[in-house]
Formats: C-alpha cells, sequence, structure tokens
C-alpha cells in the first residue's frame, strides 16, 4: 500500500455513507458503502436511475453482513425503488459476491466484461481447483514453505469462494463500445493488472469515471500474477493502463473507486502509483544484488515486513511475484535454481 500526499488529491465528499444510508454524489448518482471482513473493512456500492428504477454497479461478497446490508437499502434509501440491471466491474468477490444473489431475487441481468465473468465461472465451477497441482507447486517452487502453502491455499483462497451462484448468461461490456443508463451515456473502458479487464464507466457529461480498483486514493490497488499464469505480467499491463488512463481522461474528473473515497486528482494519484511500483522494483534489484532471493524472501523488502495472515499474504506473495516478473521480462531480474525451488538474481 502507498499513501498519497493530501495536496494531490481533493476529496469532494470527504465523510462515507452511513451503514443502511447512501449519498447522491450527482443528480440521480447514489454512493452505499457495504463492509467486508478483511484489514480492507468496506467496498463502495453506485446506484443510478435507470429510467424508474436504479442499476446497480457492484454488489458485495456474499456473506449474512453484505446481505444485511442490502437488506437495509432495500428497506430504507432504495424503498420502493425497483432494481433494473447489476453491472459487475469486476470478478473479485467483493465485488461481484452477491451480483447472482441480485439477479436471481429480482430478475435482473448481470452485466461484465466476458474475461472477468468466465473467471468467476471457473472458480464457481470447480472450488477445489485451487488446492490442487500445479497451483500447489507453484507456491512451493518460489520459497514458501508446505506449511505457508497449505494456510494460503486453504485460507487465504477462501475469499474467492465467497461468491453466490452466477446467472448462466451475461451481456458482455466491451472495451469502447457505449452504455446508457438512464438519461447518461457511458463510454466503456477496461484495464489490466489488478484483474484481467476491469470495466471503468466514464460520463464525459458528468465528468466523473466509475473507476473501480483501478485507481484507489491513499492505497494502491493489488496487482497479482494468478497460479494459473505464472510468467504473465500483470504489472506491465498495469502501468500501461495508468498512462491510457491519464491520456483518455481529464484531470479533473471526479473519480468513484471501488474503496475508499471518491477524489480528484487522478493524473496525479496514477502518476503517484507509477512512482510506488517503480521504488518496489528498485528495491528488489537491490536486495537481489546481495545474493540470489526466492520470491517469498522478497515479500518483507517491499512490504517492509513479514506477513503471517493468510488472506494477506495471497496477495503479497503474488503482487512480489508481479515486480519479479516485470524485472525479468526487462532483463534486470534472471531466474536460478535454490536448493529448493527457484531463486532471483540480478542481470
Amino acid at each position: 500500500m502507498t499513501l498519497a500526499t493530501p495536496e494531490t488529491l481533493v476529496f469532494p465528499h470527504p465523510d462515507p455513507p452511513k451503514p443502511g444510508e447512501t449519498i447522491e454524489i450527482r443528480p440521480g448518482i447514489f454512493w452505499a458503502r457495504f463492509p467486508l471482513p478483511f484489514r480492507l473493512d468496506h467496498v463502495n456500492i453506485y446506484l443510478i436511475e435507470d429510467g424508474d428504477g436504479l442499476a446497480v454497479i457492484d454488489a458485495g461478497i456474499d456473506d449474512a453482513k453484505s446481505r444485511a446490508a442490502w437488506e437495509g437499502l432495500l428497506a430504507g434509501p432504495l424503498r420502493g425503488r425497483r432494481l433494473t440491471r447489476i453491472i459487475a466491474t469486476h470478478f473479485h468477490p467483493d465485488h461481484m459476491g452477491l451480483a447472482g444473489w441480485l439477479c436471481e431475487r429480482f430478475g435482473l441481468q448481470l452485466a461484465m466484461s466476458e474475461t472477468e465473468y468466465l473467471i468467476a465461472l471457473n472458480i464457481r465451477l470447480d472450488p477445489q481447483g485451487l488446492r490442487s497441482e500445479p497451483y500447489r507447486g507453484f507456491y512451493r517452487s518460489h520459497g514458501l514453505t508446505e506449511e505457508s502453502t497449505e494456510l494460503l491455499l486453504g485460507n487465504g483462497l477462501q475469499y474467492l469462494r465467497m461468491v453466490s451462484p452466477l446467472p448462466r448468461t451475461f451481456l458482455r461490456l466491451i472495451a469502447h463500445e457505449r452504455v446508457r443508463i438512464g438519461a447518461r451515456e457511458f463510454q466503456v473502458m477496461t484495464g489490466a493488472g489488478h484483474s484481467p479487464e476491469q470495466v471503468m464507466l466514464y460520463s464525459n457529461a458528468d465528468n466523473l469515471v466509475l473507476i473501480a480498483d483501478q485507481v484507489l486514493a491513499k492505497i494502491s490497488p493489488n496487482v497479482s500474477v494468478e497460479a494459473m499464469d505464472p510468467q504473465g505480467d500483470p504489472l506491465g499491463a498495469y502501468l500501461r493502463s495508468l498512462e491510457t488512463l491519464k491520456r483518455r481522461l481529464p484531470e479533473d474528473v471526479l473519480v468513484l473507486p471501488g474503496h475508499r473515497l471518491p477524489f480528484v486528482g487522478l493524473h496525479a494519484r496514477a502518476d503517484e502509483l507509477i512512482a510506488h511500483h517503480r521504488a518496489r522494483c528498485m528495491a528488489i534489484l537491490e536486495a537481489c544484488k546481495e545474493g540470489p532471493r526466492t520470491v517469498a524472501e522478497l515479500v518483507p523488502v517491499i512490504f517492509g515486513r513479514a506477513i503471517d495472515d493468510p488472506h494477506q499474504l495471497t496477495f503479497a506473495f503474488s503482487e512480489a511475484l508481479a515486480h519479479v516478473n516485470v524485472l525479468v521480462r526487462a532483463e534486470r531480474l534472471r531466474i536460478a535454481k535454490a536448493a529448493h525451488g527457484l531463486a532471483l538474481e540480478a542481470a
């Protein structure tokens, strides 16, 4: 995670909505906040007037507290308003965990990018696959102990299963297309890195962007290598996405993120995130100049501390590998054999 300097961002709504309440960001655009059972303890939900009802952007995780949060909204500020559709920005359970539940309950259509839908469907259909080979060997080969690997696969990935059954059909959202929600028109944008094809919605008329987790204030989105794509380059894709956002969106656009507060200052925040990841790459290079390191040994190098919590370790390990992979591709690191698996050394 990385802190933004206070002077670079402006927060038009410094106080988030309380449980069971919404804040009107723009006329007909509402912001709610749901709890999460993690260190990052909340997710933002947005609702947009859509004819005689409301379109939902993201749905929260599938647990008892989030279902209760929906009941509170439906009995409170949404009372008498129908839901028209669900747009899930990406497959992570804190964003789409209850999308299927809402679709089933209210007869709604789910809209998202194809990649995100298929990943969510794969996890839902084969949840035990996460504990099988080659995934287990993936973690062990990069220096995690057998005990840490078991904890990670058993508990650390449990959150991926916190998703209600998905609809068997969906509406595909594609970059550069336009989506009309009520009287508003949004341009569909997609970004990789945090997830493979995360959807963002930009309204030129309102000068706002629903940016999901691509750019967050004060914290850096997790950018992880997935075990199914062990040589992937999500960090390279993420950095390119940040440059694209700077080119395509104005500096004064209102950013509605998936976590933390809405803010103005997209370009400055993107630059901070780029610098943050470059600094992590330099820390890894310096550590590997002292001698070969496994990815597991590089986790405290870039996070500044050991990480024991299985949920946090899942993200930390995979993010360390994302930095390693981008350096290997740039031929600044090379992979060498270690006593137990693989290690990295300066090229």
